[in-house]
């Protein structure tokens, strides 16, 4: 299968270029970047024993996190202050996370005494152990 990206543009026989003038405001990198979810993507995962969360953030450093647990939900928050970037001069700048702050409820399976975090190449790995109980039992069924 090949995916062919499709431009639904209709002309407006009355009007014409109205659509891209609008196009042109909208996709301005004034608008655009204002429009763009400053918070890091994350990565949600399970596994037999654990949940695992990814959150890329590159160009931090494990300091500039702040994990913190109260009840059921875990926060990941960043406040970082540059003195080096305002010395550079940007003519485009999208990964910048200056600050943010990311919340996940943990499932009741969580164990939220086992919690491990570390940070590298740019990921924030985050290891939630599951409880005994909630754990999958795994065995061969003999079919007979």
């Amino acid at each position: 299968m090949t995916l062919v990206k499709w431009n639904n543009k209709t002309n407006n026989a009355l009007l014409p270029g109205f659509n891209d003038v609008f196009e042109s405001i909208f996709n301005d990198t004034f608008f655009n970047d204002r429009m763009v979810t400053r918070v890091p993507a994350v990565n949600i995962s399970e596994t037999e024993n654990n949940y695992h969360v990814e959150l890329a953030a590159p160009g931090l450093k494990k300091e500039d996190f702040k994990l913190n647990l109260e009840r059921n939900q875990l926060t990941i928050s960043v406040e970082q202050t540059s003195e080096q970037d305002n010395q550079k001069n940007y003519s485009k700048r999208e990964y910048s996370y200056s600050s943010f702050v990311r919340s996940f409820t943990l499932p009741e399976s969580a164990d939220d005494s086992k919690i491990d975090a570390s940070y590298t190449d740019g990921v924030l790995r985050i290891d939630i152990a599951k409880r005994e109980e909630a754990k999958a039992v795994r065995r061969q069924i003999e079919i007979k």
